[in-house]
């Protein structure tokens, strides 16, 4: 088999298709939660917090001058991104929390096809045709 072919036959597995597919989706899935992380999110805790924007919350280590923007003082020297951290930190946690209930949901997706709920009430014997009965009835005289 030429390293084409071998090459083929492992792309186009099941496996390596719903990886890629998934790495897509996890891809744009990621952009939307940090959007929603950055954009909708922190601008209220900054608000709360004193109005700032909470990614440029960093502590000088070269005695940069405090009022720079998180950019600007990276130009400047090392410092300590505490509040980009905790942006991105934020992000990873509601993504986490968001594929957790995802996982959650088709695990029991999973649970009811492999055992679907059956009504656990006895029913009720099926009634004895006409016909059974009468010959049962001849039987029983014929015995006597």
């Amino acid at each position: 088999m030429s390293m084409m072919q071998e090459f083929r036959s492992f792309a186009l597995k099941g496996n390596v298709v719903d990886l890629a597919v998934g790495v897509i989706i996890g891809g744009a899935f990621g952009k939307i939660v940090e959007s929603l992380v950055q954009d909708i999110i922190m601008p209220v805790v900054g608000k709360i917090f004193g109005g700032l924007d909470f990614a440029n919350y960093y502590w000088p280590l070269n005695g940069q001058a405090a009022n720079l923007t998180l950019v600007e003082a990276k130009k400047a020297g090392a410092v300590f991104a505490y509040g980009n951290f905790l942006t991105i930190f934020i992000n990873f946690m509601i993504l986490a929390f968001i594929i957790f209930q995802m996982v959650r949901m088709i695990n029991k997706a999973r649970e009811l096809a492999a055992h679907p709920k059956v009504d656990e009430t006895p029913a009720a014997p099926a009634p004895i045709p006409e016909d059974v009965l009468l010959l049962r009835e001849i039987r029983d005289a014929l015995k006597k």
